[in-house]
């Protein structure tokens, strides 16, 4: 049995990433979670169109929906569908997680964010955190230990270069 099968497969890997949410937010704990898409969705996924900056995850009756994310229709997959591509698309977790997830939004002040999006062998999955919105004096000091590590790897390089 080949358990590679699908290396080089055009759906396997990272589909996008919200950086704006590891920089706003003190993510605590990580889930994954499934996401209810439609054929053509998942055709413009695998072309790589999609915006998921702007996109965040609101738990109601029982349930979890991803909100804002846009993925753009393709011309030549979405001719027979009225696409719409920022429409609300519901998570799939499990109830025990959702119950903690509820718990945690309602009791705690806690907010889910969207950080990843990723192939599961030839399922999507929305990876979301459980967060706190960091201060404007974390930002900054998320800010510095960047900069810093990008000065401390020019410097290692430099130095690689001279020796």
């Amino acid at each position: 049995m080949n358990k590679n099968k699908d290396k080089g497969a055009k759906g396997t890997g990272t589909i996008a990433l919200n950086k704006r949410a590891r920089f706003d937010y003190h993510i605590d704990e990580r889930y994954e979670a499934g996401i209810a898409l439609q054929g053509w969705e998942l055709k413009a996924l695998r072309s790589g169109r999609i915006n998921f900056g702007d996109s965040y995850a609101l738990a109601k009756n029982g349930e979890v929906f991803l909100i804002g994310t846009s993925i753009p229709p393709l011309a030549s997959a979405s001719t027979h569908v009225v696409a719409e591509d920022r429409r609300t698309r519901k998570l799939l977790l499990h109830r025990a997680e959702i119950d903690r997830l509820l718990g945690a939004v309602e009791r705690k002040g806690y907010t889910l964010v969207p950080t990843a999006m990723y192939w599961k062998g030839n399922r999507v999955k929305v990876e979301i955190g459980l967060a706190r919105g960091k201060q404007e004096h974390d930002k900054r000091d998320s800010m510095k230990q960047r900069d810093w590590q990008i000065e401390k790897q020019r410097t290692m390089r430099a130095h690689n270069r001279e020796g």
